[in-house]
């Protein structure tokens, strides 16, 4: 079946809904997501949104938190975009109807603080912001009747279609255009094909890559991988995000202990009761991210503890069980009293500073393809995102798209294109057997921990080397397997994880140097000036499935 819209929106976070619910006031939008329609990162997103509303901030200072924080390698002009454009969407919100917490005795916000943010400015809702966002945003696509919702729904791959003008041997000019996707309905077993004037990717990030991770398992990195396969740019991917404090128990997968927890005054301590951040930073507690999570690592890896605490035991009962009611159920389920005890937290990986390379409108390098959200490298983030920074992204990227689609959609519905062919079908399950699941489940786990474990919070080049070795010959068993495989999720996941950690590896050993997120013990310091560039990776033209990828400097 052949489904057509104006726009086919992946994805049903945050950055997908703003845009499909601004979107639709132009066109039709089909928004197509893997699981049910909440199983977003937006929906797990605990801290809040970062924006300049306080009386004693300035957009000033929220630019210069970011630029730091992003060690060099931030878009100034995309920061100053997005910190200028955040009050505004901060209204919307509000007018859909997000409940941040207000101030009891002002007319105001209750604004939080989180690591690298030099003022309080982080709206919240409770200790269950995203949660909250996404309820609404969700609320709102549902009634609109320009906006259809297909749950379990996952994309194979995008419809690109070449154009090209030849002189002789001379390419004169060269197109690719986005027009659709190949998407597997899980339920039904059947492949749709999507038709679109505008595909939207906003499909989260791939933390999953990683075995201890914040996000929730649809986080596989299927927006990059995809994009990728299509002949997209790609960027700094080697700047993989670990959150400092996961909860630290056999039974609390992906739980995350939110940085608002250390911004209200909780301190790192090892299990002997010692703080050790001032060891490592003037902020001690409420450092850059890449800086506290290297600190716990090594703190870890010294004392040979399983985990380090989070102790917050000197605030008041009652705040603490208002402010983080989310924070302190779960953890009192698994017989920690956050009132009391100190919390046990580990890193964990958590959010992707890059991406799929888009402009200052989402527009990536392909035509027609457009990327916002964890999935898209703007220039924003740098080489280590400022806390609570993403979600504000997110809408000012979302909004940004919005308009810029909005005026060309006319032009692109006048356009003569080649058609799409229809290439839906049923899955046969005579196409392959699932004997073999068990080679998905031994690839799924391999890769995990062989990322943890050689390209995770500290690397080295003989570790990183290790690793793209193996993910090659991980690769090649999947290319000569896959033809005897039933096409399922799990095997599509898999594909695109693989492709994703090679990705990620390659990133990380082109660049030599140690800067933000990216930590190389052959290489501890900062490079010079001709490191101040994003890691820009393409397929090359004539690539199949084992070859190299491009890696450039941009």
């Amino acid at each position: 079946m052949k489904n057509q819209f104006d726009y086919l929106v992946v994805g049903s976070g945050i950055a997908g809904l703003t845009f499909a619910l601004k979107a639709a006031k132009s066109g039709t939008v089909a928004i197509v997501t893997k699981k049910d329609k909440l199983e977003t990162n937006t929906n797990y997103a605990q801290g809040g949104i970062a924006c300049v509303v306080g009386r004693d901030d300035s957009f000033d200072l929220h630019v210069k938190d970011t630029l730091e924080s992003g060690d060099g390698l931030c878009h100034p002009d995309i920061v100053d975009q997005v910190v200028k454009a955040g009050p505004q969407r901060i209204r919307e919100l509000v007018e859909l109807g997000v409940g941040f917490n207000l101030l009891a005795e002002q007319n105001g916000f209750d604004l939080g603080r989180e690591g690298g943010h030099s003022r309080n400015r982080i709206l919240h809702a409770q200790d269950m912001t995203g949660k909250a966002v996404e309820k609404v945003l969700i609320a709102a696509a549902e009634a609109d009747p320009n906006i259809a919702i297909f749950e379990n729904h996952l994309v194979l791959d995008l419809v690109v279609q070449h154009q090209s003008m030849k002189v002789g041997s001379v390419d004169l000019f060269q197109q690719d255009t986005c027009r659709g996707a190949y998407v597997l309905d899980i339920a039904g077993e059947e492949i749709h094909t999507f038709v679109a004037n505008v595909v939207l990717l906003c499909t989260g990030g791939a933390g999953k890559v990683y075995l201890y991770t914040s996000n929730p398992d649809v986080a596989t990195g299927d927006g990059l991988a995809i994009a990728y396969r299509a002949g997209a740019q790609l960027a700094n991917l080697e700047f993989v995000q670990f959150h400092p404090t996961c909860l630290y128990h056999p039974t609390a997968k992906n739980f995350l202990i939110s940085e608002a927890v250390r911004g209200e005054g909780a301190r790192l301590i090892d299990k002997r009761g010692r703080a050790f951040m001032e060891k490592y930073h003037p902020l001690k507690d409420l450092a850059f991210r890449d800086i506290v999570a290297r600190a716990i690592d090594t703190e870890m890896k010294n004392s040979g503890d399983d985990c380090v605490f989070l102790d917050i035991t000197h605030r008041d009962a009652a705040f603490l069980t208002k402010r983080f009611p989310n924070i302190y159920r779960r953890c009192l389920s698994l017989g920690i009293d956050i009132t009391k005890d100190p919390i046990p937290v580990v890193p964990a990986a958590h959010y992707m500073c890059g991406g799929i390379l888009t402009d200052s409108s989402g527009r990536t390098s392909i035509d027609n393809l457009y990327a916002i959200g964890e999935c898209a490298c703007t220039g924003l983030h740098g080489a280590n995102r400022l806390a609570s920074n993403s979600l504000l992204e997110a809408m000012v990227f979302s909004d940004a798209a919005a308009v810029a689609c909005a005026e060309r959609l006319e032009s692109w519905r006048n356009r003569e294109l080649p058609g799409v062919p229809d290439c839906s079908a049923k899955v046969c399950a005579e196409n392959g057997s699932n004997s073999e699941m068990v080679m998905i489940a031994h690839n799924w786990d391999f890769i995990r921990r062989l990322m943890w474990n050689y390209v995770g919070i500290v690397r080295t080049d003989k570790r990183l080397a290790l690793a793209l070795n193996h993910i090659v010959q991980i690769k090649m068993e999947l290319k000569e397997h896959m033809p005897n495989i039933a096409l399922s999720s799990d095997l599509v996941e898999l594909q695109g994880l693989a492709l994703v950690a090679e990705l990620i590896i390659r990133c990380a050993i082109s660049r030599k140097e140690s800067r933000g997120l990216h930590f190389n013990v052959d290489h501890p310091e900062k490079g010079g000036p001709c490191w101040l560039k994003d890691t820009i990776v393409k397929k090359n033209a004539a690539e199949e499935f084992l070859s190299l990828p491009t890696v450039q400097w941009g």
